[in-house]
């Protein structure tokens, strides 16, 4: 039971929120979509900024929050999650504005966009109810990458299974541990999936 537990923990910490865009990118640039083929500088550019601004900038802003003794850095409650995901949402548009600053393609400053507004409708449900951010981060790199795959017509049945699998993975630890119930779970990741798969079809 104890190795179980300390499993869904390294799962948890692995896919974190905080380090879901970065495997996203990783995850696009290797993929068989046409924007897969840039070069390494501007792929080192884009990782460095979504890296900058969706983990360390806000895990910076977490930290100063954390000297208030009164913050809860486990955020139990749904409403010790309203100011980090505010400042996260910040965080992520310093992000999107600067890739807007240099020629990449559009699907990477889209994908920036749209978690931005994934960021937003979890702060809006966390005034009341308590959302599984793990999975709708996870659940918005599937939908990503369900919306590129329909819209620009290529095979990657690979990339998908596997994001599904990593999703079962995440979504059961956070089930294990006890951070949220089924509910909580599934809602997150339909929120996640669904608007960055309607976002990158449509948009």
């Amino acid at each position: 039971m104890k190795s179980a537990t300390l499993l869904a923990r390294f799962i948890s910490l692995i896919f974190h929120p905080l380090l879901i865009p970065t495997w996203g990118f990783l995850l696009l640039f290797n993929s068989g979509f046409y924007f897969s083929l840039v070069t390494w500088p501007v792929q080192r550019f884009v990782l460095l900024v979504v890296f900058l601004s969706t983990c360390l900038l806000p895990l910076l802003t977490i930290g100063i929050l954390a000297i208030n003794p009164r913050f809860n850095r486990n955020m139990e409650k749904s409403s010790d999650r309203i100011i980090p995901l505010l400042l996260s949402s910040v965080c992520y548009y310093i992000g999107y504005y600067m890739l807007g600053r240099v020629p990449v393609y559009p699907a990477y400053k889209l994908f920036l966009i749209s978690s931005i507004l994934i960021i937003v409708l979890l702060l809006i449900i966390s005034i009341k109810w308590k959302i599984s951010n793990h999975m709708a981060a996870i659940g918005g790199i599937v939908g990503g990458f369900l919306g590129l795959t329909f819209r620009l017509d290529v095979n990657t049945t690979g990339t998908i299974i596997l994001l599904i699998l990593i999703s079962g993975f995440l979504g059961t630890s956070r089930l294990m541990l006890e951070k949220h119930t089924p509910s909580q779970i599934y809602a997150g990741y339909f929120l996640g999936l669904s608007t960055m798969y309607l976002i990158m079809t449509f948009i």
